[in-house]
């Protein structure tokens, strides 16, 4: 790429169009991501498509329902998103200042990141944001965190590397008054395949597919983030699990708590991108506590 002659495009490519490109690509969905932005979505629609014709190549397949990344799009977040993430990272050391790392979660942050944050700020001097984000990632594929904390599974496709930091149990979600589990204490993970489930399919841990095919729930309906998939338990459309901390955070008085008998845990993992990773999120990722 070649600069031009005012210094600030490469080929016509911006920094504006380059994070708003990874941010659709988190959200996959240009509603969501002109929210995240703060824009008008024509305008990040505009902005995408001038992306697309300064490198000559689609990046995502649209549709009237749906936004997916092509296999192009697909190269250019895994590679982009931590060198933005260095970017920032260098802009901010340049303003003086210690180093920070950004910590990216979603709905609740472990208790267990309370002593690995202060053993990395003691042996390396550096802050710790936390950033909150409603995504798959918490952030992380788009580069507005360095490091985050994943619940479940990575989603497949996604180039990071992680480390186990802790198992937490699920707990049913029910609406007072079901006649299916509201009346319960204890309910067998297996009883679950003869209710409808209510699924957060963006930071959600629990689907169908966690029980033997032929023994499956029924899918009620699905939700973007965790607000709606609450809500949609409590109007009785289905059943929700959920790790129990999490759970439990998010208190309504609409809702109990049902403890789950065999059911598969919940794996938190700290995930970073799994080439030119921050150097302080690759110590945060070997840090132990105590």
């Amino acid at each position: 790429m070649n600069v031009t002659d005012s210094g600030t495009t490469l080929d016509g490519v911006e920094l504006r169009h380059l994070r708003a490109f990874l941010v659709v690509a988190d959200e996959l969905s240009f509603t969501h991501a002109a929210a995240v932005l703060r824009v008008g979505q024509p305008a990040l629609t505009r902005t995408v498509r001038a992306l697309e014709e300064a490198l000559g190549v689609r990046l995502l397949d649209r549709t009237t329902r749906s936004v997916d990344l092509t296999d192009a799009g697909r190269r250019l977040r895994d590679e982009l998103g931590p060198l933005l993430s260095r970017l920032d990272a260098t802009l901010g050391a340049a303003r003086g200042g210690p180093p920070l790392l950004r910590l990216g979660f979603t709905s609740l942050l472990p208790e267990a990141c309370g002593p690995l944050t202060a053993a990395f700020r003691a042996a390396t001097g550096a802050g710790v944001r936390l950033v909150r984000r409603s995504e798959p990632l918490a952030g992380l594929a788009s580069g507005v965190c360095d490091i985050a904390v994943v619940r479940g599974e990575i989603p497949s496709g996604m180039a990071v590397r992680s480390r186990v930091l802790l198992y937490e149990p699920r707990i049913a979600v029910v609406a007072r008054g079901s006649a299916d589990l509201a009346h319960r204490r204890v309910v067998d993970w297996a009883e679950l395949a003869a209710v409808p489930l209510v699924v957060n399919t963006v930071t959600g841990t629990t689907r169908p597919d966690l029980w033997p095919v032929g023994r499956r729930p029924r899918l009620a309906c699905t939700a973007d983030n965790f607000d709606e998939w609450m809500e949609a338990v409590v109007a009785g459309h289905g059943v929700g699990v959920a790790p129990e901390p999490v759970a439990r955070r998010h208190s309504h008085p609409g809702l109990r708590y049902v403890r789950l008998k065999n059911a598969p845990p919940v794996a938190v993992r700290l995930a970073v991108p799994a080439r030119d990773a921050h150097p302080l999120a690759e110590r945060y990722l070997q840090v132990r506590a105590g």
